[in-house]
């Protein structure tokens, strides 16, 4: 798997995720339909032309959802147990449709399980920027990883 073991990390380590993705409109309207988020910010042109940003928004559940799901390749893809929790999620600036995203993962902080010696905790701190550079997502995670096998001759 691409995804590092808890004993790979270190803090301090830093990621600039290669993997990038261009947002849609269908994306956007897909996310809202299948979340049964009505807001019109997200899906109504003509309402969103007439508030603050003059276009439609896209749902920053899906930002914050692109933006972890870009760190996975290189971070946590077959090694991790689950999210234990996010906190600290902001939405600096907006993304429209159109916006290109890339995105960068820090470790923050390393600690074994106190109770299951097999996982370590991983406080990941995510970040996404948009084409020019403007940051519009960040929150830090906590990840639950697997330790590398005892026997790795198998």
């Amino acid at each position: 798997m691409a995804g590092l073991y808890f004993e790979q990390f270190q803090e301090g380590q830093r990621f600039e995720h290669e993997l990038t993705r261009t947002v849609t409109e269908a994306d956007n309207m897909w996310f809202c339909g299948m979340t049964m988020n009505p807001q019109p910010l997200h899906i109504d042109r003509e309402f969103a032309s007439k508030a603050p940003f003059g276009q439609p928004l896209v749902n920053s559940l899906f930002t914050l959802g692109l933006m972890i799901g870009i760190s996975v390749q290189d971070t946590t893809l077959g090694t991790t147990v689950g999210n234990l929790g996010m906190s600290d999620t902001r939405f600096p600036a907006p993304l429209f449709h159109g916006d290109t995203v890339h995105v960068t993962t820090e470790v923050a902080s390393l600690r074994a399980s106190r109770s299951k010696p097999d996982v370590g905790i991983v406080e990941f701190v995510h970040r996404a920027f948009k084409q020019d550079g403007t940051e519009v997502a960040t929150c830090r995670r906590q990840a639950m990883m697997h330790r590398l096998p005892s026997d790795t001759s198998a």
